[in-house]
Order: C-alpha cells, then structure tokens, then sequence
C-alpha cells in the first residue's frame, strides 16, 4: 500500500507525538527525510532514539497553551499537520478537562494557518475513529448502533470530541478553504504490530464499528498518514475525505 515518497521532504507538525500512534508518525516522517516538530507536555516520554535529530525539533509545552503567536509561528513553514492527539484512558483523562482537546487543537491549528496565509494551503490529516460518522456522505447506521454512539456521545466525552473535530473540518473548513485542507483517516480497534503490513481503504465503513469491529494496525494507520502527507497522489485521492483504515484481511 505504500506510496513513492517525495524526495524533496518537508516540514510536518506533529500532535500527539508521545502516543502510541503519534511515535510511529513521526518515526514515518523522519524515515523519509522530512522535518518534523512536535508539541509534547513531557518530552521525557519520547523515545530516547530521537535525540539529537537534526529534523526533530520537541517544543516542551500542551498545544492548547500555546498563544496565538506562538502557535502560528510553530505551523509557519509547515505543508503538513497532523494530529493523533486522543484522551488518555484513566477517569481523568476521560472526564477532566480539556474535554476538547482534539476539536479545540485543531480549531486553532486552522485559524493559525489561516493567519499564516501561506502561499500553498496547510494540509491537516486527522486521525479519527471508524466509530464516527461522516456526515457528508450517506453513509447508514443501524438503529442499534445509533443508539450505542447517542450514549457514548453523552456519557464518554472523547467520543464527542472527535466527532465535533471532525465536523469542524468537514462542515467549517470545507472542500474550498484557501488555506487549509484536510483529510481524516478512520481506524477501527487499534492493534500494535511490529511492522506495516497490507491494508485496505475504504470510503466509509464495510462493517459495524460497534457489534463488528474490524482492526486496523497503528503502523498502518502511521504508513498511510506519512503517505498521505508525503506522497501528492495520495493525498489528491483522499483529501476532503474521511477514509476508514482496515488491515486487509479485516475488511
């Protein structure tokens, strides 16, 4: 499934880059030549095998503290965002604040890039959940099903949280933003693995992210991510979309 790469590199700007999934991010990217900041609130959790690259640049901060100054001076240069910011699962990290961490961060993100007005929009890949719908498509939803996420919506506040990140880019920034585009990349039951392995995209979900989970592993999802930033076709075929991630034979 893996695309050329572009040769030339670039800049990306990485969220959630001491997650499980971010960490892969970022090892994709420098892998292929490109420079890669990152905004962690403990950049001791980074692996030690990042020091001293000349291409990874760790800002010590929580990305929501950041001013509107520093913040669009952190996306200034950068042809990519992503962002594979999630809630911690402890009771605090589902229910203490920020509630809004994913739609918040990328609701400022957006406006800094818009701030920046760069010469060639600000491509921003979200990782989401195959758990969310698109509300752009037609894509149906059992009874059943809707009835699982209208509670999870309500009482687990992550949930909600990607989904409204989601929105924002799909129904706020829209197909014709001059500055930013965007693309949102749906798993489904995160598994680890040791390396990238064959997987399939789809446009929305073959199968119930509730009562039939597919799995979808986090190199995958890291692979296509750096593809989708590094690789112009990729990213010609996805951009505005909201792609749903399987390992192939979960499909």
């Amino acid at each position: 499934m893996n695309s050329a790469d572009d040769p030339s590199g670039g800049t990306a700007l990485v969220l959630g880059a001491s997650g499980a999934t971010g960490r892969l991010l970022v090892e994709e990217l420098l892998a292929r030549a490109w420079r890669v900041r990152t905004v962690v609130r403990r950049p001791e959790s980074l692996p030690a095998a990042w020091a001293g690259d000349d291409n990874l640049t760790v800002v010590h901060a929580s990305v929501l503290e950041l001013s509107d100054d520093e913040l669009a001076a952190l996306v200034k240069d950068c042809s990519a965002v992503a962002s594979c910011l999630g809630h911690n699962l402890t009771l605090r990290g589902v229910y203490g604040e920020p509630r809004r961490l994913v739609t918040d961060a990328v609701r400022r993100v957006c406006a800094a890039a818009r701030a920046n007005a760069a010469p060639e929009p600000l491509k921003f890949v979200l990782m989401n959940t195959a758990g969310n719908r698109n509300r752009g498509s037609d894509e149906q939803v059992s009874f059943a099903e809707s009835c699982v996420v209208g509670l999870l919506r309500v009482l687990v506040p992550p949930h909600a949280d990607n989904e409204d990140a989601a929105e924002f880019l799909r129904a706020r920034i829209g197909s014709d933003d001059r500055r930013v585009e965007w693309a949102v990349v749906r798993p489904d039951g995160l598994t680890d693995e040791d390396r990238v392995t064959r997987y399939e995209l789809h446009a929305s979900p073959v199968r119930s992210a509730i009562f039939d989970a597919g799995r979808s592993s986090r190199r995958n999802v890291a692979s296509f991510m750096a593809d989708l930033i590094a690789d112009a076709t990729v990213w010609d075929a996805w951009k505005g979309r909201m792609p749903v991630l399987y390992n192939a034979d979960e499909s």
